[in-house]
């Protein structure tokens, strides 16, 4: 069976779209800017509405776009990440479910970069595992 549909699901355009984290246990953000000088902000929400900030970045990984050594980095726990003046232009940043405040189901991730394209989203450890045709959709 594929990886695809039994343990991951994939979001390509991530920058700004709520993503439920109700059938997986967490969501790895991936952020990429060319010239590695990138801000991102967490934020949870119910559905989509009711937006607040996620306090829980104190991790994060970065590496070079190009591929490479993921270098973690450590932070007091924050809404943000500040990734300016760093040559590695890609992070990565996981939120588990079981991170969420109660009553709230969803994460979205922006980046200053102004583009969804600047942010991928990886939801891992599905609850169900389904042929990819039959995956739920993974945007509210």
């Amino acid at each position: 069976m594929e990886g695809l549909g039994r343990v991951f699901n994939y979001v390509a355009e991530a920058s700004g779209v709520h993503i439920p984290l109700t059938n997986c246990s967490g969501v790895t953000f991936f952020c990429y800017e060319a010239d590695g000088s990138q801000v991102v902000t967490l934020k949870e929400s119910v559905d989509g509405s009711s937006e607040q900030n996620l306090a829980i970045i104190d991790k994060v990984y970065r590496a070079p776009g190009i591929g490479g050594t993921w270098t973690k980095v450590t932070q007091a726990a924050g809404a943000t990440f500040d990734n300016t003046d760093n040559a590695s232009d890609c992070i990565a940043i996981y939120v588990g479910a079981d991170q969420l405040s109660d009553g709230f189901n969803c994460v979205e991730l922006t980046t200053d970069e102004g583009s969804g394209l600047g942010v991928r989203a990886v939801l891992h450890d599905l609850a169900v595992a389904r042929d990819p045709a039959n995956l739920a959709s993974s945007v509210v």
